[in-house]
Parts: structure tokens; sequence; C-alpha cells
């Protein structure tokens, strides 16, 4: 009689390191935010430090220098909790009460405006990348038919 294979790995060191694993990438992506803010600051740049951030990591992405699993559950823990890191900007807006009634209108037209031009870049972009997508697609069906057609030959 054979006894049962009992897994080194019980749910509870999963969880472990699991948690552990989403601290690391949640460090590393706050450490890629505090080196471009830090370039931001020393450089005097008129953009935002996450802006940088952003264009950093997705530079390290694209170069091979972070993969994509060295950052996915943190990221995917930070999105998720995402409205946590809004209630202290939620709480500041209430204490400016007379700013929202004197210029609300205004404030408001920003936002909007804003939202919007975020949405058209994003598409705009997302259109961009879905032509490159089919150009590459439609390239590596004509080099596939190229080179069959050369074999035969």
């Amino acid at each position: 009689m054979t006894s049962p294979t009992i897994s080194a790995r019980t749910p509870q060191t999963g969880g472990l390191a699991r948690v552990g694993r989403i601290a690391a990438q949640s460090a590393l992506l706050a450490g890629v935010w505090f080196a471009a803010d830090a370039l931001v600051r020393a450089a005097h740049l008129p953009v935002p430090g996450g802006v940088v951030g952003l264009v950093l990591l997705l530079a390290l992405l694209f170069c091979g220098g972070v993969t994509p699993r060295w950052v996915k559950a943190g990221a995917d823990w930070l999105l998720s909790d995402m409205l946590l890191f809004f209630i202290p900007a939620a709480v500041a807006a209430v204490q400016y009460g007379g700013l929202f009634r004197a210029d609300g209108w205004r404030l408001a037209l920003v936002v909007v405006g804003g939202t919007l031009m975020v949405m058209v870049a994003v598409a705009f972009a997302v259109e961009q990348a879905a032509r490159l997508e089919r150009r590459l697609a439609l390239r590596r069906v004509r080099d596939s038919r190229h080179s069959r057609h050369v074999a035969r030959a």
C-alpha cells in the first residue's frame, strides 16, 4: 500500500509567496516611478514623474530589461485597488468647497476636456497599433507564401 504524495507547497506557503511576489513587484513599479520622479525634478521637465515612469517602464518592457511576468502580479494588485488611491484626493476636494463653488464649471470643463483628449489619444494609438499589427501579419503571410514558392522552384 502506497502513501499519497504530500506536496511541499501548502496553500498557506503559496499564499505567502504570492503576497511576497506582489509586494516585490509593487516595489519595483514604485521604484521606477521614484526614479522617474527624481529625473523630472532634476531635469526640471514640464511633465509629471508618473508619465515619465510609464514611458520608462514601457521602454524597459520593449527592450527586454523587464519582462511582463516581473510586474504582472504587482500591476494587477495596484489596478484592482486603484479606487483606494483616490480617496485622499476626494477628501482633499471636500476641503475646497469654496473653490468648487467659484470655479467648479471651469474645473469640470478641464476634467471633461482632458478625459475626451485622453480617449481620443488612446483610440488613435489603438487604431495605429491595430494597423501595424495587420501590416505585420500580412507581411508574414506574404513571406511564408514567397518562401513556399521559392522552395517549390
